[in-house]
C-alpha cells in the first residue's frame, strides 16, 4: 500500500515552488508585509486619505462658511460624555456655552459651560445639515450633530470656524496639491530621464544640462518671486493649479537622474538589441522594455515623493507664499499656531499639527518598506 503522506508535497516545498513562480508584484508585497512599521503606515495613510476624501460627510459643518459660530469663537474642544454630575444618558452629550467678558483674560471673551439638564445637546448621527456636493450629488447628510446648536470636537478657530471640519479638508487639499505635484513631475522624469537615458550622447549632454540647471535654482528665491507674480485677483482654485504646477516643474530632477542611470545601464543588454533588430521603435523599446524593468524602483519613488510635495506646500503656505484663506490647507493651518496667544491659551489650534506629522510619518514608513521590498537583493529569509 502506497504511503500517501510521503508522495504528498510538503510544505516548505509549495513555499518555494510559490516563491520562485511569484510575480514581481507578489514578491514586493510578501517583503512588504513583513515590515510592520510600513504596513501600520499603510493602515494610517489609508484612513487619513479616505477621510480626507469623504471630510463633507464625516465633518458636521462647511470647513469655509457654513460652520462659523460668532457665539463660540475661539471655543475649546467640547468633547461628548455620558455622565456628569446631573446622571447618565444612553446618548453622548455636550453642553451649551455661554460668552461672557473675563477679568481674568483681560476683558476677553471667554465661554462658560453652563451645566443644567435643560443645556444638554444631545449628539446625533447622520445628522440633516448643510448641502455638500460629491461626486457632482448633492447630499445634506453628515456623520454626525446635535439636536440643538453646533458642537465643536476640535474646538473653533478666531473666527469660529469648525477646526475638525477644517483639518479634514486640509488633509484632502494637500494630498490633492501633492498628488497633483507628483504626477506633473513624474511625467516629465519618465520622459527626460528616458529620452537621456536611451540616446545618450549629445542629447544626454543636453537634457543634463537642463536637469542640473533645475536642480541648482533655490527654491526660496523662486517662490517669493512666485508670490510677487500671482496676482490677487486670482480665485483660490487658481492658486492652487498653479502650486502644484510650481512643485511638479521642480520636483523631478531626482526621478530623472534614476532612470536616465538605470537605462545607460540597460539599453545595451540583449533584450533590449533583439527588439531593436524586430524593428521596435525607440519609444516601444524605452516604454515596453526599459521602464517595465524599472518599475519597482518608479513606485517607490512615487511614495517617497508625496512627503516631500507636501511639505513644500506647507512650507509655502505657511510662510504665506502658497495657498490662503478660504483654502483650507495643512500649511494655512499652521499659519495660525505662530503666535505666543495661541500658545498660551488656544492649544487646541495644534490639532492639526498632530495630523500633519502622522501623515508625513506614514509617508516616510510606506516608501521605506516599499524601499526594501522592492529591493531583489534583500535578504528573503527575514
Amino acid at each position: 500500500m502506497t504511503d500517501i503522506t510521503n508522495t504528498a508535497p510538503s510544505t516548505n516545498q509549495k513555499l518555494k515552488e510559490a516563491y520562485f513562480t511569484a510575480s514581481q508584484g507578489q514578491l514586493i508585497w510578501q517583503r512588504f508585509k513583513r515590515n510592520k512599521s510600513a504596513l501600520a503606515g499603510g493602515w494610517v495613510l489609508i484612513i487619513l486619505i479616505l477621510s480626507g476624501i469623504f471630510s463633507p460627510f464625516l465633518t458636521p459643518y462647511d470647513a469655509t462658511i457654513a460652520g462659523r459660530d460668532k457665539d463660540y469663537l475661539n471655543g475649546a474642544p467640547q468633547v461628548p460624555s455620558f455622565c456628569d454630575d446631573n446622571g447618565c444618558s444612553i446618548r453622548p452629550f455636550v453642553y451649551t456655552y455661554e460668552r461672557t467678558r473675563s477679568f481674568k483674560t483681560n476683558f476677553r471673551w471667554v465661554s462658560e459651560e453652563k451645566t443644567g439638564l435643560e443645556d444638554r445637546r444631545y449628539v446625533t448621527f447622520f445628522s440633516k445639515g448643510m448641502e455638500y456636493k460629491f461626486l457632482g450629488i448633492n447630499f445634506d447628510r453628515h456623520l454626525y450633530g446635535v439636536d440643538k446648536g453646533q458642537i465643536h470636537i476640535f474646538g473653533t478657530d478666531s473666527t469660529g470656524k469648525d477646526i475638525f471640519s477644517r483639518t479634514l479638508t486640509a488633509v484632502n487639499t494637500s494630498m490633492a496639491v501633492g498628488t497633483i505635484g507628483v504626477f506633473i513631475a513624474f511625467f516629465l522624469a519618465l520622459v527626460i530621464g528616458g529620452v537621456s537615458g536611451y540616446y545618450g550622447g549629445k542629447i544626454d549632454s543636453v537634457l543634463q544640462m537642463i536637469t542640473d540647471t533645475v536642480r541648482t535654482i533655490p527654491n526660496i528665491p523662486l517662490f517669493m518671486a512666485l508670490a510677487a507674480f500671482i496676482p490677487d485677483t486670482w480665485s483660490s482654485e487658481e492658486r492652487f493649479f498653479f502650486i502644484s504646477l510650481v512643485l511638479g516643474l521642480i520636483g523631478w530632477t531626482t526621478l530623472a537622474r534614476r532612470i536616465r542611470t538605470h537605462l545607460l545601464s540597460e539599453r545595451n543588454q540583449e533584450y533590449v538589441l533583439a527588439a531593436q533588430l524586430c524593428g521596435a521603435s525607440p519609444s516601444h523599446v524605452i516604454r515596453r522594455h526599459l521602464l517595465p524593468s524599472f518599475t519597482s524602483y518608479i513606485i517607490v519613488d512615487l511614495v517617497i515623493s508625496f512627503p516631500y510635495m507636501i511639505l513644500s506646500e506647507t512650507a509655502l503656505s505657511f510662510i504665506g507664499l502658497g495657498l490662503k484663506d478660504p483654502v483650507n490647507s495643512l500649511g494655512v493651518m499652521l499659519q495660525n499656531v505662530t503666535s505666543a496667544d495661541v500658545l498660551l491659551n488656544y492649544q487646541w489650534y495644534f490639532i492639526p499639527v498632530i495630523f500633519f506629522i502622522v501623515l508625513v510619518l506614514a509617508f516616510v514608513f510606506v516608501g521605506d518598506g516599499l524601499r526594501d521590498a522592492a529591493d531583489p537583493y534583500a535578504d528573503t529569509n527575514k
